[in-house]
Protein backbone atom coordinates (compact mmCIF):
# COMPACT_ATOMS: atom_id res chain seq x y z
CA UNK A 1 0.00 0.00 0.00
CA UNK A 2 1.43 3.13 -1.24
CA UNK A 3 1.93 6.27 1.24
CA UNK A 4 1.10 8.54 -1.75
CA UNK A 5 -2.37 8.47 -0.90
CA UNK A 6 -3.72 9.58 3.10
CA UNK A 7 -5.97 6.95 4.56
CA UNK A 8 -9.15 7.29 6.02
CA UNK A 9 -7.96 7.22 9.89
CA UNK A 10 -5.45 10.52 8.69
CA UNK A 11 -8.28 12.18 6.96
CA UNK A 12 -10.59 12.17 9.64
CA UNK A 13 -7.97 13.04 11.98
CA UNK A 14 -7.06 16.30 10.17
CA UNK A 15 -11.23 17.24 9.81
CA UNK A 16 -11.47 17.35 13.23
CA UNK A 17 -8.57 19.22 14.04
CA UNK A 18 -9.75 23.00 14.50
CA UNK A 19 -7.04 25.30 13.09
CA UNK A 20 -7.37 28.17 15.87
CA UNK A 21 -7.40 25.75 18.44
CA UNK A 22 -5.18 23.23 17.86
CA UNK A 23 -7.62 20.85 19.59
CA UNK A 24 -9.65 17.64 18.35
CA UNK A 25 -13.74 17.78 18.02
CA UNK A 26 -15.45 15.18 19.47
CA UNK A 27 -12.60 13.19 21.30
CA UNK A 28 -14.19 10.44 22.32
CA UNK A 29 -16.12 9.79 19.77
CA UNK A 30 -13.16 10.22 17.21
CA UNK A 31 -11.06 7.24 19.12
CA UNK A 32 -14.13 4.89 17.66
CA UNK A 33 -13.99 6.38 14.91
CA UNK A 34 -10.13 6.11 14.34
CA UNK A 35 -10.97 2.70 14.86
CA UNK A 36 -13.50 2.35 12.52
CA UNK A 37 -11.80 3.92 9.82
CA UNK A 38 -9.08 1.19 9.99
CA UNK A 39 -11.72 -1.14 9.18
CA UNK A 40 -12.70 0.57 5.87
CA UNK A 41 -9.11 1.32 5.13
CA UNK A 42 -8.40 -2.66 5.13
CA UNK A 43 -11.21 -3.22 3.07
CA UNK A 44 -10.52 -0.80 0.59
CA UNK A 45 -6.83 -2.49 0.62
CA UNK A 46 -8.48 -5.93 0.00
CA UNK A 47 -7.61 -7.37 3.64
CA UNK A 48 -11.37 -7.90 5.13
CA UNK A 49 -14.47 -7.75 4.10
CA UNK A 50 -17.71 -7.56 5.74
CA UNK A 51 -19.55 -11.08 6.91
CA UNK A 52 -23.02 -9.67 7.67
CA UNK A 53 -22.71 -7.26 10.90
CA UNK A 54 -18.58 -9.14 11.34
CA UNK A 55 -15.48 -8.57 10.06
CA UNK A 56 -13.49 -11.79 8.37
CA UNK A 57 -9.96 -11.30 7.22
CA UNK A 58 -9.82 -12.27 3.82
CA UNK A 59 -6.16 -11.57 2.91
CA UNK A 60 -3.46 -11.53 5.85
CA UNK A 61 -0.66 -10.17 4.08
CA UNK A 62 0.99 -6.86 5.23
CA UNK A 63 -0.48 -3.36 3.88
CA UNK A 64 2.62 -1.46 4.25
CA UNK A 65 1.19 0.96 6.72
CA UNK A 66 2.40 -0.06 10.43
CA UNK A 67 -0.49 1.08 12.23
CA UNK A 68 -2.87 -0.81 10.02
CA UNK A 69 -0.92 -3.94 9.87
CA UNK A 70 -0.90 -3.56 13.62
CA UNK A 71 -4.95 -3.69 13.30
CA UNK A 72 -4.55 -6.73 10.54
CA UNK A 73 -2.82 -8.93 12.77
CA UNK A 74 -4.98 -8.44 15.68
CA UNK A 75 -7.94 -9.62 13.57
CA UNK A 76 -6.01 -12.39 12.05
CA UNK A 77 -5.59 -13.57 15.76
CA UNK A 78 -9.09 -13.22 16.35
CA UNK A 79 -9.46 -16.86 14.24
CA UNK A 80 -12.85 -15.98 13.34
CA UNK A 81 -14.77 -13.24 12.02
CA UNK A 82 -15.66 -10.81 14.29
CA UNK A 83 -18.55 -8.15 15.45
CA UNK A 84 -17.99 -4.37 14.15
CA UNK A 85 -19.18 -3.14 17.54
CA UNK A 86 -16.80 -5.27 19.75
CA UNK A 87 -13.73 -4.43 17.35
CA UNK A 88 -14.69 -0.85 17.75
CA UNK A 89 -15.48 -0.84 21.13
CA UNK A 90 -12.30 -2.76 22.31
CA UNK A 91 -9.17 -0.92 23.83
CA UNK A 92 -7.61 1.27 21.56
CA UNK A 93 -5.00 2.96 23.81
CA UNK A 94 -3.04 5.71 22.38
CA UNK A 95 -4.82 5.29 18.98
CA UNK A 96 -5.52 9.22 18.82
CA UNK A 97 -2.06 9.98 19.64
CA UNK A 98 -0.20 7.12 17.47
CA UNK A 99 -1.91 9.19 14.60
CA UNK A 100 -1.31 12.73 16.02
CA UNK A 101 2.29 11.56 16.16
CA UNK A 102 2.28 9.97 12.38
CA UNK A 103 0.58 13.19 11.34
CA UNK A 104 3.81 15.18 13.04
CA UNK A 105 6.35 13.01 11.14
CA UNK A 106 4.88 13.33 8.00
CA UNK A 107 5.17 17.25 7.91
CA UNK A 108 1.01 17.54 8.36
CA UNK A 109 0.64 18.68 11.75
CA UNK A 110 3.03 20.29 14.02
CA UNK A 111 3.42 20.23 18.11
CA UNK A 112 2.87 23.14 20.15
CA UNK A 113 3.20 23.14 23.78
CA UNK A 114 1.16 24.79 26.58
CA UNK A 115 -0.04 24.61 29.79
CA UNK A 116 -3.85 24.64 30.96
CA UNK A 117 -5.12 26.77 34.01
CA UNK A 118 -1.48 27.80 34.21
CA UNK A 119 -0.14 24.57 35.37
CA UNK A 120 -1.04 21.31 33.60
CA UNK A 121 1.40 20.67 30.68
CA UNK A 122 -0.46 20.10 27.31
CA UNK A 123 0.22 19.61 23.93
CA UNK A 124 -2.00 20.89 20.55
CA UNK A 125 -1.52 20.46 17.23
CA UNK A 126 -1.34 23.14 14.84
CA UNK A 127 -2.03 22.02 10.98
CA UNK A 128 1.13 23.06 9.09
CA UNK A 129 -0.65 23.45 5.78
CA UNK A 130 -4.48 23.88 6.19
CA UNK A 131 -5.02 23.04 2.53
CA UNK A 132 -5.06 19.85 3.24
CA UNK A 133 -7.71 20.05 5.26
CA UNK A 134 -9.62 22.21 2.63
CA UNK A 135 -9.41 19.81 -0.15
CA UNK A 136 -10.37 17.04 1.94
CA UNK A 137 -13.82 19.14 3.10
CA UNK A 138 -13.68 20.36 0.00
CA UNK A 139 -14.72 16.76 -1.20
CA UNK A 140 -17.34 16.27 1.64
CA UNK A 141 -18.84 19.91 0.30
CA UNK A 142 -18.74 18.43 -3.32
CA UNK A 143 -20.64 15.33 -3.12
CA UNK A 144 -23.16 17.63 -0.41
CA UNK A 145 -23.84 19.83 -2.87
CA UNK A 146 -24.43 17.91 -6.09
CA UNK A 147 -26.04 15.01 -5.25
CA UNK A 148 -23.58 12.75 -7.24
CA UNK A 149 -22.90 9.81 -5.41
CA UNK A 150 -19.31 9.98 -4.18
CA UNK A 151 -16.57 7.49 -4.43
CA UNK A 152 -16.07 4.67 -1.77
CA UNK A 153 -13.54 6.56 0.06
CA UNK A 154 -15.17 9.83 0.49
CA UNK A 155 -18.53 8.26 0.99
CA UNK A 156 -16.64 6.33 3.89
CA UNK A 157 -15.21 9.99 5.11
CA UNK A 158 -18.70 11.14 5.55
CA UNK A 159 -20.30 8.13 7.14
CA UNK A 160 -17.23 8.04 10.08
CA UNK A 161 -17.85 11.91 10.29
CA UNK A 162 -20.86 11.30 10.90
CA UNK A 163 -21.09 9.14 13.20
CA UNK A 164 -18.43 10.93 15.59
CA UNK A 165 -20.43 13.70 15.45
CA UNK A 166 -18.21 15.88 13.26
CA UNK A 167 -21.32 17.30 11.58
CA UNK A 168 -22.02 20.27 13.63
CA UNK A 169 -18.02 20.99 13.59
CA UNK A 170 -17.66 21.27 10.14
CA UNK A 171 -21.33 22.32 9.21
CA UNK A 172 -22.16 24.31 12.23
CA UNK A 173 -25.12 26.46 13.17
CA UNK A 174 -29.32 26.57 11.78
CA UNK A 175 -27.42 27.43 8.47
CA UNK A 176 -25.21 24.02 8.50
CA UNK A 177 -28.25 21.80 9.11
CA UNK A 178 -28.77 20.83 5.82
CA UNK A 179 -25.76 19.82 4.94
CA UNK A 180 -25.68 17.72 8.19
CA UNK A 181 -28.61 16.07 6.91
CA UNK A 182 -26.56 15.27 3.56
CA UNK A 183 -23.40 14.24 5.17
CA UNK A 184 -25.96 11.92 6.85
CA UNK A 185 -27.72 10.56 3.88
CA UNK A 186 -24.01 9.50 2.39
CA UNK A 187 -23.72 6.55 4.36
CA UNK A 188 -25.69 4.60 2.11
CA UNK A 189 -23.34 4.96 -0.60
CA UNK A 190 -20.46 2.91 1.11
CA UNK A 191 -21.63 -0.08 2.60
CA UNK A 192 -19.12 -1.05 4.23
CA UNK A 193 -18.71 2.66 5.53
CA UNK A 194 -22.13 2.61 6.25
CA UNK A 195 -21.63 -1.08 8.91
CA UNK A 196 -18.57 0.91 10.57
CA UNK A 197 -20.48 3.78 10.75
CA UNK A 198 -23.42 2.55 12.28
CA UNK A 199 -21.03 0.36 14.40
CA UNK A 200 -19.15 3.31 16.22
CA UNK A 201 -23.00 4.88 16.40
CA UNK A 202 -24.10 1.74 17.95
CA UNK A 203 -20.89 1.39 20.92
CA UNK A 204 -21.83 5.25 21.82
CA UNK A 205 -25.64 4.53 22.73
CA UNK A 206 -24.64 1.25 24.14
CA UNK A 207 -26.01 -1.35 21.37
CA UNK A 208 -25.24 -4.66 21.55
CA UNK A 209 -21.83 -3.68 23.49
CA UNK A 210 -22.42 -7.31 24.95
CA UNK A 211 -23.82 -10.46 24.04
CA UNK A 212 -27.06 -11.05 26.14
CA UNK A 213 -27.12 -14.42 28.44
CA UNK A 214 -29.65 -16.63 29.12
CA UNK A 215 -30.96 -16.73 33.09
CA UNK A 216 -29.01 -19.10 35.39
CA UNK A 217 -31.01 -22.22 35.24
CA UNK A 218 -32.30 -23.17 38.54
CA UNK A 219 -29.86 -25.41 40.82
CA UNK A 220 -32.17 -28.78 40.12
CA UNK A 221 -31.94 -28.24 36.27
CA UNK A 222 -28.49 -27.37 36.38
CA UNK A 223 -28.00 -30.61 37.83
CA UNK A 224 -29.86 -32.81 35.79
CA UNK A 225 -28.64 -30.60 32.18
CA UNK A 226 -24.82 -30.39 33.55
CA UNK A 227 -23.76 -27.55 34.72
CA UNK A 228 -22.14 -25.58 31.65
CA UNK A 229 -19.61 -22.35 32.66
CA UNK A 230 -21.20 -18.67 31.52
CA UNK A 231 -19.91 -17.80 28.53
CA UNK A 232 -16.63 -15.71 28.33
CA UNK A 233 -17.10 -11.97 27.21
CA UNK A 234 -15.98 -11.42 23.69
CA UNK A 235 -12.30 -10.35 24.23
CA UNK A 236 -11.55 -6.83 23.98
CA UNK A 237 -15.24 -6.07 25.44
CA UNK A 238 -15.73 -4.96 28.81
CA UNK A 239 -18.53 -6.44 30.82
CA UNK A 240 -18.56 -3.81 33.44
CA UNK A 241 -22.15 -1.71 33.47
CA UNK A 242 -21.60 2.12 32.41
CA UNK A 243 -23.44 4.76 32.83
CA UNK A 244 -24.76 7.46 30.44
CA UNK A 245 -24.57 6.92 26.63
CA UNK A 246 -21.42 8.64 25.91
CA UNK A 247 -19.60 6.59 29.23
CA UNK A 248 -20.09 3.52 27.04
CA UNK A 249 -17.57 4.01 24.66
CA UNK A 250 -14.74 2.31 25.68
CA UNK A 251 -12.06 4.67 26.41
CA UNK A 252 -9.03 4.61 24.96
Amino acid sequence: MGRSRRTIPEELLLLALDPTTGTTAQPQSLDLGLAGAQLVELALAGRIAPDGDRIAVVAPRPTGDPTLDCALELLRRRGAPVRAVHWIGGPRLGLRQTYLSHLERCGMVHAVAGQMCGVLPTTRYQATDTEISREIKARLDNAIRTGVPPDPRTAALAALAHAVGLGKHLYPGNEGRSSRSRLRDLIRHDPMGGLVAHAVMDVQNGVAAQPRRSPAPSPGRQAAAGARPAPEPARGVSMQPRRGPMARAVAH
